[in-house]
């Protein structure tokens, strides 16, 4: 480590993400990435982009035709919507913008792990929250918290889905402080908490383009809130980097948003591959726990799930296993296309040989 570090850049322990492989026959199971394309208007629109010849200039600070775009999609107005680069970013200026040194946030102790990240970055104290033993949230134990609480909904890496009146009781539990919900896989779940947007004005909801809109390489996030919680994101955004969003990446991810159509028919095509995983995935002899997201979180009862995902690798196929006290048994398996999962299921069989 450098003796220049920065005190800020030794507390720091970085995020480690799922493995990127350049190799073409890699079936990738292991980021929760969509296994299909984004929407044929997506790539039409950034061609018409590019063909504007306009690169040489800067993009728009404030990404007008994409927060509308958003804004209509969800029947909100565009001071309710802020954009970002990537929903990490929008995680990063919220911690900056709502959460104080000195007083402790809460957020699950099997969540998100950027969270405890964002928390050393920024020297924000935090509280992590055990969960009940079936991984649902302990939800009274989010109750007037000191600094604030952010969870994902549906959970990662569990998968699990809380549903809006424990949200709601949060909410109301913590008046004089911000609860943010961190939605990535709302739309393979249940009804999102936005639709609480309008009686909490402590309520910010973060969504991501990477996962149901297959925009993961445009690097796309939004929150959605009151406006003086969306002004409060932009007092952050444009003290750090104005131009957060690229004039290809505003193109592509305004064409997704208004592409429903497709949309729709993506999504549902990968809850039934989810829906017929998580059942043959329990014939083989898995502990699945029912999933509202586009992954699936498995334990294999035959074998260690460490060496299953050391084997599942050296086979081709990346899936996620973490090194982590009281889930390091299970597996975290993306939902890739049918043809894909076939060829996950034949690889278990071989494997139990």
């Amino acid at each position: 480590m450098s003796r220049f570090l920065s005190t800020v850049a030794k507390r720091t322990e970085p995020y480690i993400p799922g493995e990127q492989l350049n190799q073409p026959d890699i079936i990738k199971l292991n980021t929760n990435e969509n296994p299909y394309p984004p929407s044929p208007e997506v790539l039409t629109a950034i061609q018409k982009a590019l063909e504007e010849n306009t690169l040489q200039r800067y993009p728009s600070p404030t990404a007008d035709p994409l927060r509308h775009a958003i804004a209509d999609t969800y029947g909100l107005n565009a001071d309710q919507v802020f954009v970002g680069n990537g929903s990490d970013e929008v995680l990063a200026f919220s911690f900056m913008a709502f959460f104080e040194p000195g007083k402790t946030i809460r957020f699950p102790e099997i969540s998100y792990s950027f969270y405890p990240v964002y928390s050393k970055i920024f020297d924000i104290s935090f509280e992590k929250v055990p969960l009940n033993e079936d991984y649902t949230l302990q939800a009274e134990k989010f109750y007037d918290s000191e600094g604030g609480v952010i969870l994902p909904n549906p959970n990662a890496p569990t998968s699990l889905y809380a549903e809006l009146d424990v949200i709601e009781g949060i909410l109301k539990r913590n008046p004089d402080q911000v609860v943010i919900i961190d939605e990535a896989y709302i739309d393979f779940a249940g009804p999102s908490a936005m639709k609480l947007i309008s009686r909490y004005d402590n309520l910010l909801v973060i969504q991501t383009t990477s996962k149901s809109r297959a925009l993961a390489g445009l690097r796309v996030g939004f929150a959605l809130g009151h406006p003086d919680l969306i002004a409060g994101l932009n007092r952050i955004k444009d003290s750090f980097n104005s131009y957060t969003i690229d004039r290809l990446a505003m193109a592509g991810a305004t064409a997704a948003f208004k592409d429903h159509a497709y949309f729709s028919e993506s999504t549902k095509k990968i809850i039934r591959t989810r829906e017929r995983s998580a059942q043959q995935l329990q014939e083989m002899g898995f502990d699945v726990l029912p999933s509202d997201a586009n992954f699936l979180f498995a334990k294999p009862l035959k074998q260690d799930a460490k060496k299953l995902y050391e084997q599942l690798r050296s086979r081709g196929i990346l899936v996620r296993h973490f090194d982590q006290a009281d889930i390091r048994d299970y597996l975290r398996i993306t939902i890739g296309t049918e043809e894909q999962m076939e060829v996950l299921f034949t690889v278990l069989k071989d494997l139990e040989k």
